[in-house]
């Protein structure tokens, strides 16, 4: 008698555990993009008891940042090699571990480390669930609904963790914006095995030089934009980190065309929808994270709203990503095809960012933050799972690890230098208008609204790269 194995690869696209299975991965994608923004109310505590420096500070989001974009490639080749579920596992191994070493850092270097660890572990976790999503649904009504999910999830843990992390700062302390992955971590470790599909292996190596290739050059252009406000733009610290930094992505692209089996076959960005949508999803994180990121500051340093209250103000944004991206997102990609709720999405999103850069210092959240931000959530929700699909069409059944990486690296690499960059953009326009003005209040405004215009500006150029070369293809 023949007996039925669920994990082989017959089952590939009928797996009878995959609701289940899906709902383990999306609370890992929630997990991935919490511990994002979860740090940000908590930035000023952690800054009083482990001595960070104001301009240090930004490393607790960048160190996890750089090292989560800068390994996502490896991560999903390595999905590809030796299988999404292991690979699964492994990253939330080591997530789960370097979350309780960033709750009991005990200085500002080894909490970096710590969060870097993190991201490494991100790395892992991100393209290998994308792949057990793609593999487990291949209707398209049903593979519609998996990604509205999985998207709800993206997108509500990265609003939820500035609202969690307002409560755990306020009501408990900050090391518990750390712990609170240990015991959610431990249970996706104890249910996987059981729950998610095993998957294929497939052989091949792993380029190892390619990827630390990456990961460096990712770190000193970041890492160049960031100083750049102390050391000057056109300093020969800031020039020559850019230069090494594109050096070495020259060298990255040279090795990639030579290897055997690269970490990036370059043939694989022939796909035009492949190629925009990973642009666009990279431009959309460089909108959507400094939106979250200075909403919750002008909230908190403009209208004097506590860690808690801040999160609360947060809440209607979170609640009509999920209900839209679960319930309508699939729906309408199905109905309209992806280019159309793409570029739509785009255009509240950018029209949000043009309400926000108005925003007055006597404002009220009813009237100047609630119809913005609804406004953006609802270009969130339809633009990221389109945007999702363009990156990851036309892509072969052996590179889905790799495509799947591909446009969690393109998310990631755009929020760290979107934010990067306007935050440079708004300390420099600060400090120049408090010279003028002498008043740090207004200097402060004037650079908020800098960053949502600029936040504007590259949400707009992803509108018109969809417009432009996304093509129209009914999902």
């Amino acid at each position: 008698m023949k007996t039925k194995n669920k994990n082989t690869k017959n089952d590939v696209g009928n797996y009878p555990l995959r609701w289940t299975a899906l709902f383990i991965l999306c609370i890992a994608q929630f997990i991935v993009i919490m511990d994002t923004s979860i740090i940000g109310v908590a930035l000023p505590a952690i800054k009083a008891d482990l001595g960070y420096t104001q301009s240090g500070l930004q490393w607790i989001f960048n160190a996890y940042v750089i090292a989560f974009g800068g390994f996502l490639l490896l991560g999903g080749k390595l999905s590809d090699i030796f299988g999404a579920r292991k690979l699964f596992i492994s990253g939330f191994v080591i997530l789960t571990i370097s979350s309780l070493f960033a709750g009991l850092s005990w200085s500002d270097i080894s909490l970096n480390i710590a969060r870097a660890l993190q991201g490494l572990g991100s790395a892992l976790i991100a393209p290998s669930a994308l792949t057990m999503v793609l593999s487990m649904f291949r209707d398209p009504k049903e593979l519609g609904k998996a990604l509205g999910f999985w998207g709800a999830a993206a997108a509500a843990g990265g609003s939820a963790g500035v609202f969690l992390g307002g409560v755990i700062t306020q009501w408990i302390s900050w090391e518990w914006i750390f712990y609170i992955n240990i015991p959610i971590g431990s249970l996706v470790i104890l249910a996987s095995p059981r729950f998610l599909q095993k998957g294929e292996r497939r052989k091949g190596s792993v380029d190892l030089l390619g990827a630390t290739l990456a990961t460096i050059s990712l770190v000193l252009v970041v890492y160049a934009i960031v100083t750049a406000e102390n050391n000057g733009w056109a300093s020969f610290t800031t020039l020559g980190l850019l230069v090494i930094s594109i050096s070495l992505f020259g060298l990255f692209i040279k090795i990639q065309k030579k290897k055997s089996e690269p970490l990036i076959p370059l043939s694989i960005f022939k796909t035009t929808n492949l190629s925009s949508g990973n642009i666009v999803m990279a431009l959309l994180a460089g909108a959507w994270i400094p939106l979250w990121f200075y909403l919750n500051l002008y909230l908190q340093q403009v209208l004097n709203y506590s860690a808690f209250q801040s999160g609360l103000a947060l809440l209607p944004m979170t609640i009509t990503i999920m209900i839209l991206m679960v319930g309508f997102s699939g729906k309408l990609v199905q109905k309209f095809g992806f280019k159309k709720n793409l570029v739509l999405g785009l255009v509240f999103l950018t029209i949000s960012l043009i309400l926000f850069s108005m925003v007055p210092e006597n404002g009220s959240f009813v009237i100047d933050v609630l119809p913005a931000s609804m406004l953006g959530a609802i270009g969130m929700s339809l633009a990221y799972i389109p945007g999702t699909i363009a990156s990851i069409s036309g892509a072969k059944p052996e590179d889905s690890g790799l495509a799947s990486g591909l446009v969690n690296t393109s998310y990631q690499i755009g929020s760290a230098l979107g934010l990067a960059l306007i935050v440079a953009i708004v300390a420099a326009i600060t400090k120049s208008t408090d010279a003028i003005k002498g008043i740090a209040q207004e200097a402060l405004i004037v650079g908020f609204k800098s960053a949502f215009i600029a936040a504007a500006i590259i949400s707009g150029f992803a509108m018109l790269i969809s417009i432009i070369y996304v093509k129209s293809i009914k999902s």
